[in-house]
């Protein structure tokens, strides 16, 4: 058959760019919407016949103006050529996580916390959103002007990875935006999952081939989502759900529910079980039925999300740590299995605590194969009794983490000794303490190491942190390296993965001839090494491994005190418990007295400055931006005083933040604005002895443009 007896051809070759170019736009949409009624509608409008005829039209004009291929041309769902690793992406609006509620009391207190916040009467209903927590991987797809430009993984929340020729291959994921009714920049969020059937059939495929086989359908989700190779993703049946959205250059609606809808409308598939409720019990009766259907979905869920339904309560709401307050993941009770407790490893983590971790026999528990779990503390083993050899009930708290129920004393072994937990560290013999609480006299539930620095274990520990996700995040240098490199003597403190390149080059046995590593491993190391140089100063600070200092402390103090230089400073000077300096630490507002007392006694330790010291000659860290740099108290330090009438303490803290201000609980010369409500006494006299602002609430809302 000749190209002009091809009816997929007819009339190709003849044509110009300009006729090319509006074959292919139509085809681009007319496939898409055909794509639609098939996986979204499972209602095809066409044969499988007349389908692929306009697939083969659309690549033979490709072919033919491989110039003209558009961004949204089906040809993309196929995937392209592997592209070695994933770049970066920033997102805009930061991709958080949810907090969780596991009984029908955790939801009465959200909406209990939800009304306290706002100052709401008991007779305003807080109405709400329900929908199944769809057990996937999260994805932010952005549109400009109704074509998707990027696609990229949740990643750590602050940044993903591009994974945007992987996404345009998911038939649920539009090219294009239907209609004309959306903003010309649009992020929306949602989940990639695969179905069990899928499932079932790409497991079969891969074990045909002698391939790898999933554990279950999220991990091959996840699996597939990563590949390198877009066509590999291509290959797999993935699915997508939209639930949210991210950077907005306009919102057209003013309730969640109705940004859901329009969703839909511009051709996302949306979940079919989403419902409105107006009070607790309706949120309920939503999750026990959506529980009842959860075994004839055909996909994995492991909840129920509600949402505040009014947008302008969520911005008010706001965000605490990594959760937004306005959302909360309602869990279904965990998966339980019974199986052998075989052994109790003790394990030593970077701070010296001593954890104990049941050795199982393996057992499948929610579709996962389980041979560990945590026993949580000594006085847990002691309470539970379990003992080894017992039969142990496993369960899977809130689907992820394993951990031993009870022992099954029925089925107990003759001769099974009650657990005697070790007071001395397996890692390096040193004493194994309970710190006592000099003030409530009681010991801390953590036996603890006091080996310090010359326990292995803790050393190895604080190297895994330093280069975890949330630390230095450094691209092929993970735990299982850190590890290594400790035992081999190559990294033995955090300043040593700096050096290590230099070291190497004078090394009479480079890391290139190591058991695992080659030429282009090496120097894709080293590479990453350098480029992770410069850092924020709020993961440099968490990666440090300070006690009862996580994430959210490290961001809070990154955004107090601008530098490294001027954090240090404080924390010597703090070493004073009478200076001005140690009570304005403890007035930062988050920052209380346990915090404080594990910095300063941090920053006591001369070893410790020696690390920080000969960290600071290998990496910058860098400032934060000002969670808004427009904003006319961006960097201000700020102490809210007296009573509010027009929103709550909590309310005013949170905006204040929000907009890149610190919120302070004392008044001192640093203080910038003092916002005094009526009642106001100590601190608006201290505030006006320093001639430090004073405005009134209506002042302070007018200054942010709340007035």
């Amino acid at each position: 058959m000749t190209a002009k007896e091809n009816p997929e051809r007819d009339d190709v070759d003849d044509m110009d760019e300009t006729a090319a170019a509006a074959e292919l736009a139509r085809l681009a949409g007319e496939i898409a919407e055909h794509d639609r009624h098939y996986h979204q509608d499972d209602a095809p409008a066409i044969s499988d016949a007349d389908y692929d005829r306009l697939r083969r039209r659309n690549d033979a004009l490709e072919a033919r103006f491989p110039s003209l291929v558009r961004p949204d041309s089906p040809s993309r769902r196929v995937g392209s050529a592997p592209s070695g690793k994933f770049s970066k992406v920033t997102h805009a609006v930061a991709m958080l996580s949810l907090g969780n509620a596991f009984e029908d009391g955790d939801v009465k207190d959200f909406i209990d916390r939800i009304r306290r916040f706002l100052g709401l009467g008991d007779d305003e209903k807080v109405a709400m959103t329900a929908e199944p927590k769809i057990d996937g991987l999260s994805a932010s797809l952005r549109y400009e002007g109704g074509k998707l430009v990027v696609g990229a993984t949740r990643g750590d929340g602050q940044v993903g990875e591009n994974i945007t020729d992987n996404l345009r291959t998911i038939s649920d994921v539009p090219l294009r935006l239907r209609g004309d009714a959306w903003p010309d920049v649009a992020e929306i969020r949602g989940e990639v999952y695969m179905s069990h059937a899928d499932f079932q059939t790409l497991n079969d495929r891969q074990e045909a081939a002698g391939g790898q086989v999933f554990a279950n359908p999220r991990n091959a989700a996840a699996g597939s989502l990563r590949q390198l190779d877009s066509k590999i993703t291509a290959s797999r049946p993935l699915r997508f759900f939209a639930y949210a959205w991210g950077e907005m250059s306009q919102v057209p609606f003013d309730t969640y529910a109705d940004g859901v809808g329009m969703l839909g409308s511009w051709g996302f598939p949306v979940n079919p079980l989403f419902r409105q409720c107006e009070d607790v019990e309706q949120m309920l009766d939503v999750y026990r039925d959506i529980e009842s259907r959860r075994s004839s979905l055909g996909y994995d869920i492991d909840g129920v999300v509600y949402k505040v339904d009014r947008l302008d309560w969520q911005r008010r709401l706001g965000f605490v740590s990594r959760s937004p307050r306005w959302a909360i993941a309602h869990k279904f009770p965990a998966e339980k299995a019974s199986t052998i407790l075989r052994d109790i490893e003790i394990q030593v983590g970077r701070t010296g605590q001593l954890t104990p971790v049941a050795k199982l026999e393996p057992v499948t528990v929610g579709g996962v194969v389980v041979s560990n779990a945590t026993l949580h503390n000594e006085d847990e083993i002691a309470r539970k009794d379990v003992r080894i050899g017992d039969t142990v009930i496993v369960q899977r708290a809130g689907d992820v983490i394993p951990q031993v129920v009870r022992a099954i004393e029925e089925k107990r072994p003759a001769g099974a000794q009650a657990y005697v937990f070790p007071e001395i560290c397996p890692a390096c013999g040193s004493h194994a303490v309970r710190e006592v609480n000099p003030k409530t006299g009681k010991a801390d539930v953590a036996r603890r190491c006091t080996g310090g620095l010359i326990c292995p274990a803790q050393a190895v520990e604080r190297l895994k942190h330093f280069v975890s996700r949330n630390a230095l995040d450094i691209e092929g240098f993970g735990a299982k390296q850190a590890e290594a490199f400790y035992l081999d003597g190559l990294v033995m403190q955090p300043a040593d993965i700096f050096t290590l390149a230099v070291r190497d080059a004078r090394s009479e046995k480079p890391l290139r001839e190591r058991e695992g590593w080659g030429e282009t491993s090496a120097k894709n190391l080293f590479e990453a090494v350098d480029s992770r140089r410069n850092v924020s100063l709020d993961r440099f600070i968490f990666g440090l491994g300070i006690r009862h200092v996580g994430e959210t402390t490290a961001r809070l103090l990154a955004r107090t005190y601008g530098s490294m230089e001027a954090f240090v400073a404080v924390l010597e000077t703090a070493q004073d418990r009478s200076s001005e300096t140690y009570a304005e630490l403890l007035g930062i507002d988050g920052i209380g007295e346990v915090v404080a007392e594990a910095m300063i006694e941090f920053f006591s330790e001369p070893h410790n400055r020696k690390v920080v010291e000969d960290l600071l000659a290998e990496v910058s860290p860098e400032p934060l931006e000002a969670a808004d740099t427009a904003s006319p108290v961006a960097g201000k330090t700020v102490v809210f005083t007296g009573s509010l009438e027009r929103m709550t303490r909590n309310e005013a803290k949170a905006r204040a933040e929000g907009l890149g201000a610190k919120v302070s609980g004392s008044v001192s010369a640093k203080t910038d604005i003092l916002v005094a409500g009526p009642g106001a006494g100590s601190k608006l006299k201290k505030a006006q002895e320093l001639d430090v602002e004073v405005l009134s609430e209506d002042d302070w809302l007018e200054l942010v443009g709340d007035g």
